[in-house]
């Protein structure tokens, strides 16, 4: 068996996209928060290349800000002549031993197992070609077969006649091939048709010339090859995605209330037996254990949600832990550094950051905890805030096991609550409240007799 040549993947990302009608640079608009060129290079470093190659174009310097990794190379097509023009910039990168792989910055739903056959063909010393078959084949080059169904050449559209225009086998643009035998065609091409521009599929006839076989194949479903020209086409395969992940976490074990009503930006892993509702959002990196219960309208990011949690509807989490058995809203607010140790009670208008909350500790109220280290065991009245900023600086508060602080509390850090300790409703604590003792600031209520409440003057 000949050894296997090594892979270089060439992805084309110049095009300006002006039916986007944006400044951004169309590889750079997010599909499920990701940019599109993102999808097509994580996708690419699941086939093991020697080397990624980016051909940028329009908005290049942003496109390799935002892009920037150790394992891409850049090459700058500076005027866009067409996709064999593209192709041609990188030639003093490819090494002729080398099977080179053709890809899209702008179709991102490609999958890795649909290339492996075309690399695998490239690599037996064929041309490898995707096609798909579509019922509107409109504006895509025809794949035109001869009587033995093998394949003669690729016809644009604006170049084929109206017999062609009824083959329903289109090209995707999608190929692999020996580089040497790319270098050889490509300086042959010519823009000698209806565009004026370099075809990259004008090499399929040369290879037909030249009796190398060109092998076909197709992806599973013909939405991995579809492109983004259009804000349109962009929310059409946004709603693809969605649902392509949906199917596979209900295979794992999930229900959503509605598949359609739910988003997932970023990487997401769930238990068994996890309930969502409808129109929630995971972004980032989020795990959820299983027999959780994920109410209406809420927001998940970079985050962490052990076994038996019930998150209520119209949560806003980020960056937190939430321990097993605990129940989170309606209407809380969890912000980075966030730890519920297990079995916690985080009630309706509640925001918790960078804090600890202890094991079977409440905060179930209109109240606000932040930078606070919380024992086990512990109840936070209604209203209760951690002043934990003085202006300038933030203040840790301390709240030991089984403290209790009344409605309307105010702890201004730094302060500490001993274990044990009650806080009376109402109270400004700024010193230490002592273990077991009843704590409370207060002053003195007064009734003062006589007094009458102002009227309005009326007008003449």
């Amino acid at each position: 068996m000949a050894a296997m040549l090594p892979l270089s993947i060439v992805v084309l990302a110049a095009g300006q996209g002006t039916r986007m009608r944006s400044t951004l640079p169309k590889v750079l608009h997010p599909l499920a928060g990701k940019p599109l060129l993102q999808h097509v290079i994580d996708t690419a470093r699941q086939l093991l290349p020697q080397r990624i190659l980016i051909v940028y174009g329009h908005g290049g310097a942003e496109v390799r800000r935002r892009m920037n990794a150790s394992d891409l190379h850049w090459v700058e097509q500076a005027q866009q002549l067409g996709t064999g023009h593209a192709m041609a910039q990188t030639l003093p990168e490819l090494a002729d031993e080398s099977v080179s792989l053709v890809l899209y910055g702008d179709v991102p739903l490609i999958q890795h197992t649909t290339l492996r056959p075309l690399v695998a063909s490239a690599q037996a010393g064929k041309l490898a070609l995707l096609t798909v078959n579509l019922t509107d084949p409109r504006g895509y080059g025809r794949i035109v077969r001869d009587a033995q169904a093998a394949v003669q050449c690729i016809v644009e559209e604006k170049d084929a006649s109206a017999e062609q225009k009824r083959i329903t086998e289109v090209n995707t643009g999608i190929l692999a091939a020996h580089s040497d035998k790319l270098r050889q065609w490509l300086a042959q091409l010519n823009s000698n048709n209806a565009q004026g521009e370099y075809y990259l599929t004008d090499i399929i006839a040369m290879a037909v010339q030249q009796g190398i076989a060109v092998q076909t194949s197709q992806p599973q479903t013909a939405t991995e090859v579809l492109g983004v020209n259009s804000r349109g086409q962009l929310a059409e395969l946004e709603r693809v995605y969605q649902r392509q992940q949906a199917e596979q976490f209900m295979a794992q074990g999930v229900s959503f209330r509605d598949p359609a009503r739910v988003d997932f930006r970023g990487e997401v892993s769930f238990g068994r037996d996890v309930e969502v509702d409808i129109n929630c959002i995971f972004s980032g990196k989020v795990t959820i254990g299983d027999n959780v219960r994920i109410g209406a309208g809420s927001i998940i990011s970079n985050s962490q949600i052990e076994s038996g949690v019930e998150i209520l509807p119209l949560c806003v989490i980020e960056d937190t832990h939430i321990g097993s058995h605990s129940r989170v809203g309606p209407y809380s607010r969890l912000r980075p550094g966030a730890v519920l140790k297990g079995d916690n009670h985080i009630g309706n208008f509640v925001e918790i950051k960078n804090s600890e909350i202890g094991l079977g500790s409440k905060v179930n109220h209109l109240s606000y905890v932040g930078d606070t280290q919380m024992g086990g065991k512990v109840n936070i009245g209604a209203g209760t805030i951690t002043a934990n900023y003085d202006g300038a600086n933030k203040h840790r508060t301390i709240i030991q096991d089984h403290a209790s602080t009344g409605s309307n509390t105010v702890l201004v850090a730094p302060v500490t609550v001993g274990k044990g300790a009650t806080i009376g409703a109402g109270s400004v604590i700024t010193k230490q409240a002592p273990a077991e003792k009843l704590t409370l600031t207060r002053a003195k209520q007064i009734t003062v007799e006589g007094w009458q409440r102002p009227s309005k003057k009326t007008r003449d």
